[in-house]
């Protein structure tokens, strides 16, 4: 929900947005409205087969132990719409289903603004896809244990009202309520394994049709159409096409709604033009050759919901940024949380469109657990200087030499262990289109040895986006990173 479109938001109507209430609540809160979303959500799940009712009796104690709680939310949408989202609470998974099985691979960051580069430098078309309900329309394979959940109470009685003769007959009492036990036969937003099943499924999708993955991210997907390459990012259900010849976005769009999209999923949402928001990110092309990030109603958001009055400021920080007052009171549990919170939420800025404030939101996440007084100040200086600077936006350009440009450096014993910080940049021609900022995990005795160490903490990504960029069928020229020498 995130990331649907937000940037025409004021701050309060971002806030009003995230906010979700549990059923209860949201009953309590939007009346009918609520009882009628949460009455839709469970109907299509039940319409979509998404799960069948199974005797409790049938249940083997290790299935009645593992079974998942159901949860659903409700939510108020800009348009005065109330949505509910019905979602398992997978969390009594971890103790069986091993990490590998639970986690999905997602495009990368590095991947889309590298990927968007090239498009911008070839004026590809640009579509961007949103599959609608990704995770209930993917089957969990036959032959595998069976996963349970159990529903109780309202959720209970929808269920009897939409099809009595379908659930009534299964429906047991416990502890003064009603509790119905469910098989899954498609995944639900909240299981460990939804994710992964449904990057399975489309991965195996698009591979029908042509595409072969990228090793070097396996959410980047190439083919070859009318001697020209078709790229695919994707991130879950949200997905990023682009290809010089805007038929060919035509045609995989038909491709997805027809494979994807009906009137009981939803249709698939699709975006054409020249600005997407994809990812947390408008990613805008109007401008020939250059793709811009920008962010500027992310840092509005973030602005009228931070509890203070932030105040214009000239520079992000002073020369005692990496300084910390250890005599500076501690900030209470409240404030403590709302700077954590504030740190994170940088950190998505500064990974994406203002990395200008990279190094202050680097040091200010390592603060994170025992903040004082001088690390508030110095976010509500970073605060005050991004407010300064809201409508500067990223600028990213190619440049015709196939070559890619590192610049790497080092600041000797700025850290008060005395360790060094790392800075790097890198570019296609214009525009950093990739920043890091850390600080070294080991002191050095010299400022030639921090350089040395600067280069090893990133030559792993200096190589990875040589073989990247290469695996996307680009010849590099020159792979080159400037340090002092």
């Amino acid at each position: 929900q995130i990331q649907e479109k937000t940037a025409a938001m004021s701050g309060e109507e971002a806030y009003s947005f995230l906010q979700t209430y549990s059923l209860k609540a949201g009953i309590k809160k939007f009346g009918d409205k609520g009882s009628e979303a949460a009455t839709k959500e469970v109907k299509q799940l039940h319409d979509r087969k998404v799960f069948k009712p199974i005797m409790s009796s049938e249940l083997t104690a290790q299935e009645r132990k593992r079974a998942m709680e159901s949860l659903i939310f409700l939510t108020e949408k800009r348009d005065g719409r109330v949505k509910a989202r019905a979602c398992a609470n997978g969390s009594t998974q971890r103790d069986y289903i091993p990490r590998e099985d639970a986690a999905s691979p997602t495009a990368s960051t590095d991947s889309v603004l590298i990927t968007g580069v090239i498009e911008a430098k070839q004026c590809r078309d640009i579509m961007t896809l949103d599959i609608p309900n990704a995770f209930v329309q993917t089957p969990i394979p036959k032959g595998e244990e069976r996963i349970i959940m159990k529903i109780r109470g309202v959720l209970v009685d929808i269920l009897c009202q939409l099809a009595p003769e379908v659930y009534t007959p299964y429906v047991i009492h416990e502890r003064k309520s009603k509790l119905l036990y469910l098989e899954m036969l498609k995944a639900l937003y909240g299981m460990l394994v939804a994710s992964l099943l449904y990057y399975k499924k489309f991965r195996e999708d698009i591979s029908t049709i042509g595409f072969v993955i990228n090793p070097y991210d396996v959410c980047v997907a190439n083919r070859v159409v009318y001697n020209n390459q078709q790229t695919l990012v994707w991130h879950v259900d949200d997905v990023k096409s682009s290809h010089v010849d805007p038929k060919v976005n035509d045609e995989f769009y038909k491709w997805a709604e027809n494979l994807y999209g009906s009137e009981a999923t939803g249709h698939v949402t699709v975006t054409r033009g020249k600005r997407h928001d994809y990812l947390g990110m408008i990613l805008d092309y109007s401008q020939v050759g250059v793709l811009k990030i920008n962010m500027i109603y992310y840092i509005d958001a973030m602005l009228d919901e931070f509890p203070e009055e932030v105040k214009e400021c000239s520079s992000p920080w002073t020369n005692r940024l990496f300084n910390v007052d250890e005599s500076s009171p501690k900030l209470d549990e409240g404030k403590k949380a709302t700077h954590h919170t504030f740190v994170m939420k940088n950190m998505f800025l500064v990974k994406r469109g203002r990395s200008d404030v990279l190094p202050g939101v680097a040091f200010l996440s390592s603060r994170v657990r025992e903040p004082n007084q001088g690390d508030w100040l110095k976010l509500v200086r970073l605060l005050g200087f991004l407010k300064k600077t809201r409508e500067d936006v990223l600028t990213l350009e190619a440049d015709d030499t196939q070559s890619l440009y590192w610049m790497i450096d080092a600041s000797f014993g700025v850290h008060e262990e005395m360790k060094s910080h790392t800075g790097a940049v890198f570019t296609m021609g214009k525009g950093a289109v990739i920043s890091d900022s850390t600080k070294q995990k080991v002191n050095s005795r010299s400022s030639t040895e921090a350089e040395l160490k600067g280069i090893d903490d990133e030559i792993v990504k200096v190589e990875w986006v040589k073989h990247f960029i290469e695996a996307q069928g680009f010849d590099i020229k020159r792979n080159i990173i400037f340090q002092d020498n």
